[in-house]
């Protein structure tokens, strides 16, 4: 009877909500949602931006459902998930290719691979794989095509670990930042979230405007 109660409570998660995974799942659900999103195509839809702000925040016991977690498991938990998922996504890309996306009939999902193989010829590859972890999506489809795009193996694993520890770890701290600081701060949580996610973007914002400045430089000349 109490384990078909646990498994119950367990298939009652909301996949969308960062609070419900977190309550339910705690520090290795961060691990699981990381991998996900960024190593398996079936995971751009999670919500990595704001799991990893609000799993920071409830380091603090800030947390509405009494939820604490312990912040050195979930940093570790955080940058595990983040690195491995993405390595795992551009190990499938250089195997499978373009078949794996092929198959997909998600419209969010054939955008977000326009988008990443466009930054991929815009700015490089460095400047790609780091930029990608901001954006949702991209961030998902973006290693399986450097793989089907032969980028290096040695520059895409350096690339993406400096760009999956800047994401994961600095999303992480700025949530048990604010929870630290801010007394009741999870009141106000789900507006915090969206202003971590437009933050999260200004990186990607402030490289178009140079590209296009740069562009428009160039004409000129």
């Amino acid at each position: 009877m109490a384990t078909s109660l646990f498994l119950g409570s367990q298939l009652a998660v909301n996949l969308l909500d960062a609070q419900s995974l977190l309550a339910a799942f705690g520090v290795l659900g961060v691990g699981v949602v990381m991998f996900a999103e960024t190593g398996l195509l079936i995971g751009f839809f999670l919500p990595g931006d704001s799991l990893l702000f609000t799993a920071g925040l409830l380091c603090t016991g800030s947390g509405q459902q009494g939820v604490k977690l312990s912040l050195p498991a979930l940093l570790v938990a955080a940058a595990v998930g983040a690195l491995a998922g993405s390595q795992c996504g551009y190990l499938l890309g250089r195997k499978a290719g373009g078949a794996l996306l092929a198959r997909s009939r998600s419209a969010r999902l054939h955008e977000g691979a326009r988008r990443a193989e466009e930054l991929l010829e815009r700015y490089g590859h460095a400047k790609a794989i780091v930029l990608a972890r901001f954006v949702p999506v991209v961030r998902t489809v973006l290693n399986p095509m450097a793989g089907a795009l032969q980028v290096p193996v040695r520059t895409f694993t350096v690339w993406q670990v400096a760009g999956g520890l800047l994401w994961s770890l600095g999303l992480t701290l700025a949530g048990y930042a604010l929870g630290s600081s801010v007394p009741n701060v999870d009141k106000y949580l789900l507006p915090m979230v969206a202003v971590i996610v437009l933050v999260s973007l200004i990186p990607v914002a402030l490289e178009v405007l140079r590209s296009r400045r740069a562009a428009k430089e160039g004409v000129r000349g």
